[in-house]
């Protein structure tokens, strides 16, 4: 059984908002929408849920076709960043609205909301109202509310993002834990590259209403099928550059080039747009294939595990993403080491070249 859109679109006047998209989720999985703010993750999410209805197209849901069925019939539930609850019902009542209205036996729904409750650390909260809640707690409510439902469809646009920093990293941590084995379909909207990877599952990259891709996390991210993929999947901002692949090497400019190394090795001579992520360019050589550059600091950026190097190469802004602290001063020259095997080279249509 599976969520299907065949040939979904979603137009408002003359923009289009969703272009014309084709998915198959099959029940029973986890699944990331990760696409930058208005790349169209919450209308596709409401377009699956029923919230809104496609300009054309059609999603089907269990072998049905459901695109003309109202959301208040689908068994779905949605959470969105901004919480949303009942202000005159206690936090216990907030999670359980929807168990009442399914008129579930009282042990049941208490049950149900207990196991909730402890699992977002709400216990202590549940005779509260929303008034009487940090912005966190009351995300953590809906949240809650989502889960006691047991929905065929679970919709989390962006949910955590309001959350401290410990909790969100436990449900990071909790969340696939929670719906393994439910034969719901999960879908997880999200802006960072790092959650999609944390989460696992399938991912589906999305820019400007387009989904670009869409399969295994990992695959997804190691194997972009182009470079607006590689870009959605990529933060800091991959690096890219026009290169020429020649006699064995990639050449940037006539002083920048280095081994193809067998990343490069494969393709043929040409040119084409490198990319590089900037996780894989270090102010440590590291051995094993590494390119030296160098180039002229412009921006720094040091937290207590990480550095973030900003420079200018041949012209262009690469940055550099590395574990520990590595001072460099603005407008020096910093000589970094980069890690040829992770090259991704892309075409003229900037389709990725295996």
């Amino acid at each position: 059984m599976t969520l299907e859109l065949r040939n979904v679109a979603k137009r408002v006047g003359a923009q289009t908002h969703i272009h014309e998209t084709n998915l198959v989720i099959a029940e029973g999985s986890f699944n990331i929408l990760l696409g930058t703010t208005l790349s169209g993750k919450t209308t596709l999410m409401q377009l699956m849920a029923g919230i809104q209805k496609p300009s054309s197209g059609e999603v089907w849901f269990r072998g049905r076709n459901v695109t003309q069925m109202p959301v208040q019939k689908r068994n779905v539930s949605m959470v969105y960043q901004q919480f949303i609850n009942y202000a005159n019902l206690t936090v216990y009542e907030n999670i359980a609205s929807p168990l009442r209205l399914a008129k579930l036996p009282e042990a049941e729904v208490a049950s149900r909301v207990n196991k909730a409750a402890e699992l977002l650390r709400l216990v202590p909260m549940l005779q509260r109202r929303p008034h009487e809640l940090s912005g966190g707690q009351q995300q953590r409510t809906a949240i809650a509310r989502a889960i006691v439902k047991d929905s065929d469809l679970i919709l989390l646009d962006e949910p955590l993002a309001n959350l401290d920093y410990k909790l969100r990293e436990e449900l990071r941590d909790e969340l696939p834990k929670l719906f393994a084995g439910r034969n719901a379909i999960v879908i997880y909207a999200t802006t960072e590259p790092t959650e999609a990877l944390l989460f696992g599952g399938n991912t589906a990259t999305l820019h400007e209403g387009r989904v670009t891709q869409f399969g295994p996390t990992s695959q997804t991210y190691r194997r972009p099928r182009d470079l607006i993929t590689a870009q959605v999947f990529s933060d800091p901002p991959i690096n890219t550059a026009k290169v020429v692949k020649r006699d064995g090497e990639i050449v940037l400019s006539e002083r920048i080039k280095w081994p193809a190394g067998k990343a490069g090795t494969a393709i043929p001579d040409g040119e084409y747009t490198l990319a590089i992520r900037p996780h894989h360019i270090s102010p440590i050589d590291h051995g094993n294939g590494r390119a030296m550059v160098e180039g002229r600091v412009l921006v720094t950026e040091l937290s207590g595990s990480e550095s973030v190097i900003h420079f200018d190469l041949n012209g262009r802004t690469w940055v550099s993403q590395s574990h520990g602290i590595h001072p460099f001063e603005v407008g020096s020259t910093a000589r970094l080491y980069v890690d040829v095997e992770q090259s991704l080279f892309f075409n003229a249509k900037r389709e990725l070249v295996t």
